[in-house]
């Protein structure tokens, strides 16, 4: 199954990041080592890129990319520094000051942390933030973007690197459920999953998978109104999310005095399931940055009709106005809206077609 998730087809702070390189205003290092932090595949780092340099990636199609296009990723466990440190930071702030303090630590006490964010995704604070934790920085405007640079050396706030650093630890959010920065919905619990949750039935049993779990919400309300779930396998692209969804069925099992057995899967839900269940719950993501993309929603009910048993259920919430009807009624024989509430639509569909 080709993959829903592609990488942006212009992806304007991974070409503004490699500007300073073309200007002459920067120079690659000379031991060829370079760490770049939250890497998106693309022509122009594919070109840049030389045998030294590692990528992190935490959301899965994007590592996938990445890795087929032959770039080393990151072991989770390394945490050596490197003489060059580059970085395209993401919106939500607090994770994208965690971020930068990694950035710093990862290039010890001489390094350079270089670093691009597009305008309109909060460039302007973001270079802010840069100079709060490392001083002053050189920058560019270029795509739309800035990038800006600086060496770690003693100008680093190191009070606020601490503070930074603890940015990205998984807390308990104003619903309390462990959560983190940057995930979706992360500081409270999504609309839409309430709503879905409110509706689902107490006889979902068996096998039951959660299609884009997130922290593991939708999880937790199956195990707290559906005695007969005997196990529940959660899969979701964003690395992060893992730990906290871990920490929030931990509770849920020990709360409900569950026996269930719990499985989670970093996983690109569109690239196909490799077991069969009784049962599918998902909030299905619809968009990508800013731009909406129901064919990830599509995707994902072909991905739940193709690992439901015959006697199988998909219970899915999604956005009013987005078009997946005709996917549903392609792939099941029964599909019926429950509610239609708040500008969502709860989805009940069964009966999956060969």
């Amino acid at each position: 199954m080709p993959t829903a998730f592609p990488a942006a087809a212009d992806d304007a702070a991974l070409e503004a990041l490699f500007v300073p390189f073309e200007t002459g205003a920067l120079a690659l290092p000379a031991d060829g080592r370079v760490l770049f932090l939250r890497a998106r595949d693309g022509f122009r780092l594919r070109e840049m890129a030389r045998p030294g340099w590692v990528c992190e990636q935490s959301f899965k199609p994007f590592a996938d990319a990445l890795r087929g296009s032959g770039l080393a990723l990151a072991d989770p466990a390394d945490t050596s520094h490197f003489p060059w440190v580059l970085v395209l930071p993401p919106r939500q702030r607090d994770e994208a000051r965690a971020l930068l303090a990694q950035a710093v630590h990862r290039a010890g006490t001489h390094g350079v942390v270089l670093a691009a964010m597009t305008n309109a995704e909060g460039a302007k604070s973001g270079q802010a933030d840069f100079e709060r934790l490392l001083g002053a920085s050189s920058s560019l405007s270029k795509h739309k973007c800035r990038v800006f640079w600086a060496k770690v050396g003693a100008n680093v706030d190191s009070g606020l690197l601490d503070a930074w650093s603890a940015l990205d630890a998984p807390r308990r959010n104003e619903a309390g459920y462990v959560s983190r920065p940057g995930l979706f919905a992360w500081d409270r619990v999504d609309s839409a999953s309430a709503l879905l949750a409110e509706h689902l039935p107490d006889d979902l049993a068996g096998r039951v998978a959660d299609l884009g779990a997130g922290y593991g919400y939708l999880s937790v309300q199956v195990l707290a109104r559906c005695a007969g779930v005997t196990a529940i396998d959660l899969y979701e692209a964003e690395q992060r999310a893992l730990a906290p969804a871990q920490a929030n069925l931990d509770e849920a099992l020990r709360v409900h005095a569950r026996t269930a057995t719990v499985a989670l899967h970093w996983h690109d839900v569109t690239q196909g399931l490799g077991q069969r269940y009784d049962a599918i719950v998902s909030n299905p993501p619809f968009h990508q940055g800013r731009a909406d993309l129901p064919e990830l929603g599509r995707a994902f009910i072909d991905t739940a009709a193709n690992a439901l048993a015959s006697h199988g259920r998909l219970w899915m919430v999604a956005n009013r106005h987005l078009p997946y009807e005709t996917t549903l009624s392609a792939r099941f024989g029964e599909v019926r809206t429950v509610i239609t509430q708040a500008g969502f639509k709860v989805i009940e569909a069964r009966g999956v077609r060969a």
